[in-house]
């Protein structure tokens, strides 16, 4: 069986990539003896996964690398905070969830539209094939739900329940990540 090396530790990200890319092994990094810390300096997600996989592929002689970046935009806010998602706040999760609620304080709920992105690359050093995973909703008045991290708890879905309010099987149905490695599956297993 062939191996993809994904750029993660985060063992959910593992199992997810191993269902969906059943007839490779995942393996992550720690595994193929990589350590490589990219920086992600691109101005979209597209460009940080794909700068990430080929990166990482360069050192792993033909292995492929699986990587990703994702994040969220709020329309109501041009798109913030995008790319920057994950630094554009020192804080905690929470604490980052309540400023962005505090960002839209006032603000109705069909203004309040919120997209969470993921772009997953792989590539094996020569070549690289890149995909887009999205779900919409819009961004709650206050935090709710206690499945999950990141901006779960402020993610909320059409159904007017939170991705934390939903439980892991549900969330995975939807999740932006499996849409984009779906995508990769069909462009590589074809």
């Amino acid at each position: 069986m062939k191996e993809i090396v994904i750029a993660s530790a985060n063992k959910g990200k593992i199992k997810e990539a191993q269902e969906i890319l059943s007839n490779y092994q995942i393996i992550s990094m720690n595994e193929a003896g990589i350590d490589i810390d990219v920086e992600e300096d691109k101005d979209t997600f597209e460009g940080n996964a794909i700068k990430k996989a080929e990166t990482i592929a360069k050192e792993l002689n033909g292995k492929m690398c699986l990587a990703d970046d994702s994040g969220i935009q709020i329309e109501y806010l041009d798109g913030f905070p995008g790319v920057f998602t994950k630094r554009w706040h020192a804080g905690t999760d929470r604490q980052r969830n309540l400023a962005i609620i505090e960002k839209l304080n006032g603000v109705p709920k069909e203004k309040r539209k919120i997209a969470f992105i993921t772009a997953m690359a792989l590539s094996n050093g020569k070549e690289t094939i890149c995909e887009i995973g999205k779900i919409d909703g819009y961004v709650a008045e206050k935090v709710r739900g206690e499945n999950g991290f990141g901006f779960d708890e402020i993610f909320e879905l059409e159904s007017g329940k939170t991705l934390a309010e939903l439980s892991q099987e549900e969330k995975n149905e939807i999740s932006a990540r499996k849409i984009a490695l779906e995508k990769i599956r069909e462009k590589i297993l074809t």
